[in-house]
């Protein structure tokens, strides 16, 4: 694998929870039906002759952890949905302290390059929308 790009808000902000328009065309969820409103950093990998790579997805205390969205569902993947359609992970995981949850983290793996350039434009439509920017690696 090459070296670490990242998506990363493209100005500092005071808080980590921003609002993703459902106009944009570009959301994520953990659960079917609920927006997740926690915009992620995501670091990227990708083999040097393009044949394959990997998103990690960090969230930092996501919405889906919050009291009131206790009725939407349990968390059954991620699932990254645009006017093109859905692609989702089943490899996602929780991090507790003191017993609380406190992020989650995402791994997204493409195993071809056409699926990096759907993920790709599935990124530049959820960056226009959140704010972030695009960072490649040195």
């Amino acid at each position: 694998m090459s070296g670490v790009d990242a998506f990363s808000p493209s100005s500092p902000m005071s808080s980590s929870r921003f609002s993703t328009s459902l106009d944009a065309g570009a959301e994520i969820q953990f659960v079917k039906g609920l927006e997740e409103k926690v915009v992620p950093d995501i670091k990227l990998t990708r083999a040097k002759d393009g044949s394959s790579g990997t998103a990690t997805f960090q969230f930092s205390n996501p919405n889906v952890f919050d009291a009131s969205t206790a009725s939407f569902g349990d968390v059954t993947g991620m699932y990254l949905i645009d006017e093109e359609g859905e692609m989702s992970t089943s490899d996602v995981n929780a991090n507790f302290v003191n017993g609380k949850p406190q992020s989650i983290e995402c791994l997204y793996v493409m195993t071809s390059p056409d699926e990096w350039d759907r993920f790709m434009r599935f990124m530049e439509r959820y960056g226009e929308a959140n704010g972030l920017g695009f960072n490649k690696a040195g």
